[in-house]
């Protein structure tokens, strides 16, 4: 298979899709990174994900992308990762997920759901930039053993990656709705206009206002074209 490199990354031929399991991810590819042995595919590069800010990342901003990445310690003395990255820093919501071989019971690893936000804690902004962290459930007592995978994406909603301006738009005149005249002859014909006649059915129009349609997006994703612009910073 022919490796073309973009951004840093590789980038697979038309047609063909990256999308592991949980399982893999843990098993096929971060115990072989932990365990120095050869990967299945150099798909996943590695990068430490906390020196840039998501939309800054390499890869396709719009597709989810995959890094190792070592978890670097806040204080020298403590456990705890540091997840500051330039202008805002990650945060864990809700419980691990264990992973589980699906050839037997036994727990392979571990996931952990990280959500950015920009700007300092604890009065951060959220955003729609979710991290999946794995991690193996035992890791071996080796050189390697602070190896993580990330998935890095973009939360969709209604179906949709938020623009370039962080805020999804909709046509609000292809959601107006059209009545027809079925008093008309040719029920083919084009939507009556207004008349005064009683038994005709006046064509409404009506103005939605964008605020009433659709979800609310983050009021921190503003910020997402202006950063993710040409002047990305380059890391050796």
């Amino acid at each position: 298979m022919e490796k073309l490199a973009k951004n840093g990354v590789m980038k697979l031929p038309p047609g063909f899709r990256f999308h592991p399991t949980d399982e893999e991810l843990v098993v096929q590819y971060l115990n072989r990174k932990v365990l120095s042995y050869p990967l299945p595919s150099p798909v996943i590069s590695e990068f430490e994900v906390c020196r840039a800010d998501p939309w800054d990342l390499l890869g396709d901003w719009e597709s989810e992308r995959y890094f190792f990445t070592t978890q670097e310690v806040k204080y020298p003395k403590g456990n705890r990762s540091n997840r500051a990255t330039v202008s805002g820093y990650w945060k864990a919501t809700g419980l691990d997920k264990k992973i589980v071989s699906s050839r037997s019971t036994h727990v392979v690893g571990m996931k952990k759901t990280l959500v950015f936000y920009r700007g300092k804690p604890p009065k951060g902004c959220k955003t729609d930039w979710i991290r999946h962290e794995y991690r193996l459930h035992n890791a071996l007592n080796s050189a390697n053993e602070n190896w993580v995978l990330c998935r890095v994406f973009l939360k969709k909603r209604g179906g949709k990656i938020s623009n370039d301006e962080g805020v999804q738009t909709r046509n609000p005149a292809s959601e107006s709705p059209i009545f027809y005249d079925f008093m008309a002859k040719d029920l083919n014909a084009r939507p009556a206009n207004s008349s005064s006649g009683s038994s005709e059915v006046t064509a409404i129009s009506f103005r939605n206002e964008a605020s009433d349609h659709g979800e609310e997006s983050s009021s921190c994703n503003s910020f997402i074209a202006s950063n993710r612009s040409d002047q990305r910073p380059q890391f050796s």
